[in-house]
């Protein structure tokens, strides 16, 4: 049975792109692999018995990210692609970059004290 494994790389050049092919072509069962994406950055490979864990790993040894986006018969129609294209993925940062803002309560104290007093004791 045909397996189609779709995987985002960062790529920035053409050098990276060719790497990356060569990575993916090398990789047992792999009888096709392509470029998708607006940018380049997806491989899609074709063929029987591809493991796609396998895969990423390597792709990730030498790019530093990759990302299996999808895994399955590599006759699935296209109508479904477009529709994961069109879904976007919203990412949060695992961090709050804003400095943490301290309140310093100014304390006034009033003072009973009688300026005309003379006796100190009282």
């Amino acid at each position: 049975m045909q397996n189609k494994v779709v995987i985002t790389v960062h790529m920035c050049s053409q050098k990276c792109r060719s790497k990356a092919m060569k990575i993916a072509v090398g990789a047992s069962g792999v009888e096709s692999a392509t470029l998708k994406g607006d940018d380049k950055n997806q491989i899609e490979v074709t063929g029987d018995g591809i493991d796609a864990a396998e895969l990423t790993k390597l792709l990730r040894k030498k790019f530093g990210y990759a990302f299996l986006e999808s895994v399955g018969a590599a006759d699935e129609k296209e109508k479904e692609e477009t529709e994961n294209e069109a879904k976007m993925e919203v990412v949060w940062p695992s961090y709050h970059s804003a400095v943490p803002l301290y309140y310093h309560d100014a304390h006034h104290v009033a003072s009973y004290r009688d300026s005309n007093s003379s006796c100190s004791i009282m």
